[in-house]
């Protein structure tokens, strides 16, 4: 079972900055891609930045040259830069963890949620 941990989600005027991490631990034999995601309400959750195992990253279109997404494999941790935030990036930002546990298995996991809102 592999669990994931969420921080640095908060609450920042417009134009301001905010990292998000999140940590996966338990039974992980290998991650592949590491990503975050958002969900708008009444919505489904949609991509904001992904990462591979390679380092090849993908991110929507709404957030490109503002937001930089990173990870440490040494620590299986994902990294989410968030710079010139606006009030229509607030929202809800999912981890997200797809890999093989310890039994060779694979495994998507969701991180919890962190609050992310941006005044005007």
């Amino acid at each position: 079972q592999v669990q994931l941990a969420e921080s640095g989600g908060g609450l920042v005027q417009a134009g301001g900055s905010l990292r998000l991490s999140c940590a996966a631990s338990g039974s992980i034999f290998s991650i592949n891609a590491m990503g975050w995601y958002r969900q708008v309400p009444g919505k489904q959750r949609e991509l904001v930045a992904a990462i591979t195992s390679d380092g090849t990253t993908n991110y929507a279109d709404s957030v490109k040259g503002r937001f930089t997404i990173s990870r440490d494999n040494a620590k299986n941790t994902v990294y989410l830069q968030m710079n010139s935030l606006k009030p229509e990036d607030t929202d809800v930002y999912y981890c997200r963890v797809d890999g093989y546990s310890d039994y060779r298995r694979v495994f998507r996991s969701w991180g919890q949620g962190t609050q992310v809102t941006v005044s005007s």
